[in-house]
């Protein structure tokens, strides 16, 4: 198969040179040339973290169950083995349609991650001078985390309280916070880290169909011809999906991946068409595509017609800023100002971004735009776009977001199979616990926000709460959450399932300070910078020590049951929430038998879900099923939202129906948003681009797989790509240190050049899951004006040789 393919090195004017792109590669070898282990059971040693393989004799008496894996959005299916009370190997399910039986180097060497040297194993409270932490017992720390909600209530109000979160949380976790804070303390300040990796998807998804999650689902992966990855890594971020597409182009020689992204990965490898583009610069490349799509007649005019509003906002750079620290010392709030426009002003509006003008700002060459426009114009050919953190976190995510639906609003490829835009997610319940849940601080379960009266009303009633008891304004988000928390604003927060003190950007503003009264709880499974930063800290059940719920990035719900119980005196974070809301005198709240309440409490929050186009299958159901995909009407699953005959709730026989956007008259909007530049660029003083992100060895922060011994061993610490002509000009080459220095911090990393990431001249990339090497110290905290979501993919820095 020949296509159009371009190595980094390429100028722009040979970006179209043929060759031949390595389309043959089934499942299995793609997953081998990732240094993954392809097929198989992995045995655990227990006690050592390593995931040591052992003889598969050992499996003799071993007890298999399923569960999803603990770690990404994907949410593959994985049997695990458990034997004297450990788990002691996993293997994927093959009885999962996610995964089909495979599994990523981290699914593989799951086990590792429970059985660190280091777990937190009992609570721990900071001794009165701060130098050394105690062992308590579980009431005293119960009573100690009432004692201090209760005091800043009274002393302060409900704005001096917070509680942070992660799409790690099961679903009980969130909906206990959820209920607790929001129907008990009457307080929106819960956030969860979501914020900085999916709201800005959130947001794309609210501001145009007015309800959340993707339409599409994972079986997009074999019915698309043409699938854009718009600055997403997949093949190390999501290699078990990535591995989906490429057998759909072993058995179909026709499909293509365009990569587009600012540096090669191991995704490019894998790719048909690279496209290189400056960072900062996609909105004006998806407005250059919609701009050709209009001029050469690729408008779906009946679709446009039949279903799409026009919709424009506050575009004036001035009123809308970035919303960095020293730019807003207080709160972000800016809010957009949405008005209708047509399909008239669309076309005005794009006359600016023809592909000349656009190939001088993003470096993309004329023809190549010409060719992705053709792609995307193209009838005959499904098309599926694909993107993740290289489009939500940035300045204008929501906006980014907002473009690529556009693309296929504007052809009609939409809701259909092979034909859909599909955000992928970081962690196991982004959607199924932060967005579907609400532990946001402008959201309620199933789609219904604070803000809303009707949405109050009806969560009150649900929770048997007087009228008026949850607040109608949002609490802060994530951003303003922690700011206040530096100022002291905030007078505690308790921290679950996520390590703000390595993830957040611009981190030399967290330090904790001599004689703090702030009061942080921090419950985690191991010491991490977060637990280093707590007054108290708490050991949480993980994974299979607990019984839970995630929600994967297709609707999935998927349920497993406690297989081993954790070490010492850890606790699942549900229960621990649950406790101390009883504590502060919130029974009502949780009205369930000590020993029997996740499944009553699960069918509570269903019915949040049942009969809006959100329905959740029963838990009865869920305990059977390797998932299903919501909406789950009558036990039936749902592949295509609002598309015939899939969607239950559209009553047509054939096409769409968008009912969920019920203030846009059940049309989906296509929105009018220009480009803007990034809210720091490099310049004399510093010169290059700073990215982040992950490897495919690691995960998030690195606090679980770091301690499995295999992947720590693959990719031990952090590093800094710098592109072969940059590195010559400074003067190293692999493995010489130098030093990564921004406006707000720096570090000293070991250079790698020519790696299996490339840089473009100008960039280097640094992956951010060493807690010893935080590269947050570097980043730039603005973010997106709409999801509040910041951007950790751009910012300015030098570089010198150490």
């Amino acid at each position: 198969m020949t296509s159009h393919f371009a190595t980094p090195e390429s100028t722009s004017d040979s970006r179209a040179a043929d060759i031949v792109a390595p389309s043959g590669v089934d499942r299995r070898d793609f997953l081998m040339q990732l240094s993954i282990i392809a097929g198989g059971t992995v045995i655990a040693g227990c006690g050592q973290g390593d995931g040591t393989k052992t003889d598969v004799a050992d499996l003799k008496g071993v007890a298999w169950s399923k569960a999803p894996c603990r770690y990404c959005g994907t949410g593959c299916g994985v049997e695990v083995g458990v034997k004297d009370s450990k788990v002691v190997a996993v293997r994927g399910d093959e009885l999962s349609p996610v995964n089909r039986g495979l599994l990523c180097a981290k699914g593989y060497h799951l086990p590792g991650m429970l059985y660190g040297e280091d777990r937190l194993q009992y609570p721990m409270k900071r001794s009165a001078d701060g130098k050394s932490f105690s062992r308590i017992s579980w009431d005293e720390a119960i009573a100690l985390i009432a004692e201090k909600y209760r005091e800043a209530l009274d002393k302060h109000g409900p704005e001096s309280i917070a509680m942070y979160g992660s799409g790690q949380w099961t679903v009980f976790d969130g909906y206990a916070a959820a209920k607790w804070f929001k129907g008990g303390m009457k307080s929106n300040n819960l956030e969860a880290n979501a914020r900085v990796c999916m709201a800005s998807a959130v947001a794309g998804f609210m501001t145009q169909f007015q309800s959340d999650e993707p339409m599409g689902c994972y079986d997009d992966f074999e019915a698309g011809h043409d699938f854009f990855l718009w600055g997403n890594n997949m093949a190390e971020c999501h290699p078990v999906l990535f591995s989906r597409v490429l057998e759909n182009r072993r058995k179909n020689p026709s499909v293509q991946i365009i990569d587009i992204a600012t540096r090669w990965t191991q995704t490019s490898d894998f790719a048909d068409m690279f496209v290189q583009i400056r960072p900062g610069t996609d909105l004006a490349l998806a407005n250059a595509i919609l701009h050709l799509l209009v001029a050469k007649g690729h408008v779906n005019a009946s679709f446009v017609e039949q279903h799409i509003t026009f919709k424009r906002g506050i575009e004036d750079i001035e009123k809308i800023g970035y919303g960095c620290y020293d730019e807003q010392a207080e709160r972000y709030t800016f809010k957009d100002e949405p008005r209708d426009s047509s399909l008239e002003e669309l076309e005005q509006f794009l006359a600016d971004y023809t592909p000349t003008k656009v190939s001088e700002i993003t470096g993309v060459s004329p023809a190549q735009i010409e060719i992705l426009a053709e792609l995307y114009g193209n009838q005959r050919r499904n098309t599926v776009s694909v993107w993740c953190m290289g489009v939500n976190q940035h300045v204008r995510g929501t906006w980014m977001n907002n473009l690529i639906t556009d693309l296929h609003l504007l052809t009609g490829k939409i809701s259909r199979p092979g034909n859909n835009p599909f955000s992928l997610t970081g962690q196991p319940s982004a959607c199924g616990t932060v967005r579907e849940v609400g532990t946001l601080c402008d959201r309620l379960p199933a789609d219904r926000t604070v803000t809303k009266p009707e949405h109050r009303a009806e969560t009150e009633k649900l929770w048997n709460l007087p009228a008026g008891t949850i607040p109608d304004k949002p609490g802060y988000h994530t951003m303003d959450m922690f700011r206040a928390l530096a100022r002291g604003d905030v007078k505690v927060i308790w921290v679950q399932t996520t390590n703000p003190w390595v993830s957040l950007p611009n981190l030399t503003r967290f330090e904790r300070k001599a004689n703090d009264d702030r009061f942080i709880i921090v419950s985690d499974i191991y010491p991490t910078p977060s637990t280093a930063a707590a007054d108290l800290i708490l050991p949480s059940a993980a994974w299979v020590e607990r019984e839970g719920v995630f929600g994967n990035t297709e609707r999935r719900t998927q349920q497993w049951n406690k297989l081993v119980d954790p070490p010492g005196e850890a606790k699942e974070d549900a229960w621990q929430i649950v406790q101390v809301a009883k504590k502060m005198g919130y029974d009502k709240l949780f009205p369930w038998p000590e020993d029997d309440w996740h499944k009553p409490m699960f069918e509570e929050y269903r019915s949040f879900t049942v009969g809006i186009g959100k329905d959740l299958a029963s838990y009865d159901q869920l305990q059977a099923e390797r998932g299903l995909r919501w909406p789950v009407v009558n036990g039936r699953e749902t592949r295509y939202r609002y598309a015939a005959p899939y969607d239950p709730y559209v009553k047509k026989p054939e096409g769409v129906h968008f009912y969920k956007a019920k203030g846009y008259g059940e049309r989906a909007a296509l929105w009018l948003r220009p480009h803007h530049p990034p809210a720091e660029s490099p310049d004399e003083e510093y010169p290059f681009w700073l990215s982040t992100g992950r490897v495919l060895e690691h995960w998030h922060t690195g606090s679980m797989t770091r301690r499995v011994k295999q992947l720590h061993q693959a990719v031990p610490a952090a590093y800094v790509e710098i592109e072969r002509t940059d590195a010559d000009a400074i003067g190293v080459t692999s493995g010489d240190k130098v030093r990564v220095k921004s406006r707000r911090g720096e570090l000293i990393l070991a250079a790698v050049v020519d790696g299996r990431g490339r840089p473009a001249k100008g960039s280097v990339f640094v992956p951010f899951f060493d807690e010893a090497k935080q590269i947050n110290l570097l980043t730039l905290d603005a973010m997106d004006s709409i999801s509040k979501e910041p951007d950790y993919k751009k910012c300015a820095v030098r570089i010198e040789k150490a």
